[in-house]
């Protein structure tokens, strides 16, 4: 089959690939497809596989001296990414000839970046320049795992993205109607405090996960949909409760106040009118 169809696997360029495939089919996971873009010195593999929690693309990065990095990520991710990797390539043929020594590049040199937030994990897009070319970086950050990333030289990521489309439109994304009914995702910054409100979904149903982050700290809760009201319900109870305490208080210091003025008035002398007259 020609490069860049179906099921391509080549022992001689990727040795493990069987196992990886035996090791998957023992974990519960089924393979579906796999795609394999050739980039430069680079080979990037895209796997759609399923599990009981339904389906998943995988992207690996292999670099000529064989180092692998991989991301994973839900079939509405894959279609976020898409639609970003699209903006990401307007944004491109936008720009002008690589330069190598262009002084007007960022000290990190970006160009270009977005977020993805779905469930418990965040994806970063960053398009970079250095001396030896433009490039797009995809990170991949978890609460409980490692940050992992795959970097995409920027002449791939038309590629990618028809690549990424033709897997959607095969296998669809099942999570796509459930996805766009789902509430935007929220932030709150109180003091040097981050708080994200993300709602996801999986096969146990749909949740809100608040996070709170800071500097070399992060913690997060989910609340199953079913116990939202009562979450709700017990925050507007402190709400109430804060404020009944709060006008009590004000009340009482009002009353306070009174008091004070009244018997400042009784304590004023009576005139002496009558020594007067005498």
């Amino acid at each position: 089959m020609a490069e860049g169809g179906y099921n391509i696997q080549s022992r001689n360029t990727y040795p493990d690939r069987m196992q990886q495939s035996q090791q998957s089919a023992s974990a519960g996971e089924e393979e579906l497809a796999t795609k394999t873009l050739h980039i430069q010195s680079k080979r990037f593999y895209l796997d759609v596989k399923q599990n009981r929690r339904g389906r998943f693309i995988k992207i690996a990065e292999v670099s000529a001296g064989g180092r692998k990095s991989r991301i994973l990520m839900s079939m509405n991710v894959a279609s976020e990414l898409r639609d970003h990797l699209d903006t990401f390539n307007e944004h491109i043929r936008t720009l002008g000839e690589h330069n190598p020594n262009n002084q007007q590049l960022t000290e990190d040199g970006r160009l270009r970046s977005a977020l993805i937030t779905r469930d418990d994990r965040k994806y970063y897009l960053d398009l970079k320049e250095n001396d030896r070319g433009r490039f797009l970086r995809i990170s991949m950050v978890g609460i409980n795992t490692p940050r992992t990333q795959i970097a995409l030289p920027a002449q791939g990521v038309e590629e990618l993205r028809d690549t990424l489309n033709n897997l959607l439109e095969e296998f669809g994304n099942e999570d796509d109607k459930e996805a766009s009914k789902l509430p935007e995702s929220k932030f709150l910054r109180v003091g040097n405090k981050n708080f994200y409100f993300d709602i996801g979904s999986n096969s146990r149903g749909v949740f809100l996960r608040i996070s709170e982050v800071r500097a070399n700290f992060r913690a997060a809760i989910t609340v199953p949909e079913k116990s939202w009201p009562r979450f709700r319900d017990n925050i507007s109870d402190f709400i109430l409760a804060m404020d009944k305490e709060r006008n009590n208080a004000l009340s009482t210091e009002d009353k306070s106040r009174l008091n004070s003025g009244n018997e400042d008035k009784s304590s004023v002398p009576q005139s002496s009118f009558g020594e007067n007259k005498k």
